[in-house]
């Protein structure tokens, strides 16, 4: 018998300046620690992806972003046969905001990074690079199977 799944959904912000997008080093987190990511969190329960995503802007880099000003770009569905579970996540990208970009949570990043896609740094987290390899295809769905 099928069991129907429960997904878990989380958003992702490229946050575009001058040909460059902020990457943020996770630390303390327990999950991808020491490696780079651009702002992301999980969308909580009555908000949609867009709402999350300002929030985790505001929250994590300090900015204001308008919810029309985010762009779709990508979606990854990752299945994990584990206690991680199977999720959904949403790449947005946006190229304004207001405020200055700031580091809010130095107890879970201990950098902040403008890059380039062909100049990311060694440590960058794989969904982040496969995503961006899908974008510049033109591909907006990424299949996961761990």
């Amino acid at each position: 018998m099928n069991t129907r799944l429960t997904l878990i959904p989380a958003v992702y912000i490229f946050l575009e300046k001058e040909g460059q997008f902020l990457l943020i080093r996770r630390a303390n987190t327990g999950y991808q620690d020491g490696n780079y990511q651009t702002p992301a969190g999980h969308v909580e329960e009555q908000e949609t992806p867009r709402e999350a995503a300002v929030r985790e802007a505001k929250e994590e880099i300090g900015i204001d972003i308008n919810p029309e000003d985010l762009e779709f770009m990508h979606a990854a569905y990752r299945m994990h046969p584990d206690k991680t579970g199977y999720r959904i996540d949403i790449f947005f990208r946006t190229s304004k905001w207001q405020g200055e970009v700031a580091n809010m949570e130095p107890e879970k990043c201990d950098d902040l990074l403008w890059a380039t896609q062909d100049e990311l740094p060694e440590n960058t987290v794989e969904l982040i690079r496969t995503a961006l390899e899908h974008i510049k295809k033109g591909s907006y769905l990424s299949e996961f199977i761990y």
